[in-house]
């Protein structure tokens, strides 16, 4: 039984994987699939597939198409997620500062260079037409040292996916001053070089598992109920995250990449653009 070690993000992004790890859909095809949680995220999964810890990551596009050109020997094999991630931005409760355009001047906290942290908040900053290059950073690792540093004005504001840290602002943790959503699919599957080259017929047994169980992901009796449990969401927050949400068992489009490319370039975050084919590789 070949074993397979797969990287994600501890969030309900990823819930598809675990049903079909704890219900033995990946054994039926003669697969072990490790799970390995990346609390830090994207820019951690990246250093996971450069130093051989991990064989696939459910990452950010834009975290993975950045590294790929900076030379991670890795390829993304299909869009995991087509819908946009909805970054929220954040301030401590009790901030000073009120309103997204009080921002543009303080630091924000990321979880490490690199990351969708990172990345969105020159997206964001263009979006709003702050001067990039004033950007300031505090880097924290996760989470939960993003409520630290905001807490104690290390840093004055963080990006972190809306639903996930929707528990924080219900508790009084976080305030929300708005949302950035990514003008792309979020999140794709990559996979080492190295496993494609040698384990390709493994790694599309693999994708064909987790595609079934996505593509029939929302119809779940309960699923609803399942979700708000297991990632400490309130219902209605989980309704309106499935409909906002749409899970994909394609390969991503050359016009994506070309978007995320080409955002990447202007940012000054890419040294060079790249051939589509260079970022993918087709099962």
């Amino acid at each position: 039984m070949k074993t397979i070690r797969v990287g994600g993000v501890p969030e309900h992004f990823n819930l598809p994987w675990h049903l079909c790890i704890e219900e033995g859909d990946f054994e039926y095809e003669h697969l072990n699939i490790e799970w390995i949680d990346f609390p830090g995220g994207t820019g951690a999964m990246n250093a996971a597939l450069r130093n051989n810890e991990i064989d696939v990551a459910i990452i950010l596009t834009e975290g993975i198409v950045k590294d790929i050109i900076a030379g991670n020997p890795s390829s993304i094999i299909q869009t995991y997620i087509e819908s946009p991630l909805i970054w929220g931005i954040h301030v401590a409760q009790d901030s000073k500062y009120k309103s997204l355009e009080n921002l543009e001047t303080t630091k924000a906290a990321i979880s490490r260079m690199g990351s969708g942290s990172h990345l969105m908040a020159y997206v964001n900053a263009q979006n709003q037409g702050w001067d990039v290059s004033k950007l300031q950073f505090e880097i924290v690792g996760d989470i939960n040292s993003a409520v630290n540093a905001l807490s104690l004005d290390k840093a004055q504001y963080f990006m972190w996916e809306h639903f996930t840290t929707k528990p924080l602002v219900d508790k009084g943790v976080f305030r929300r001053v708005a949302d950035c959503p990514t003008p792309w699919p979020c999140f794709v599957v990559a996979a080492r070089e190295e496993i494609l080259h040698d384990h390709s017929h493994e790694i599309r047994k693999m994708l064909g598992v987790v595609n079934a169980k996505s593509a029939s992901f929302k119809e779940i009796p309960n699923i609803q109920e399942v979700l708000a449990t297991r990632y400490e969401q309130r219902p209605e927050d989980i309704n309106k995250w499935l409909e906002l949400t749409s899970w994909s068992q394609n390969q991503i489009s050359k016009e994506d990449l070309e978007t995320v490319q080409k955002t990447l370039f202007d940012l000054k975050l890419i040294p060079r653009t790249v051939d589509t084919s260079k970022l993918i590789y087709n099962l």
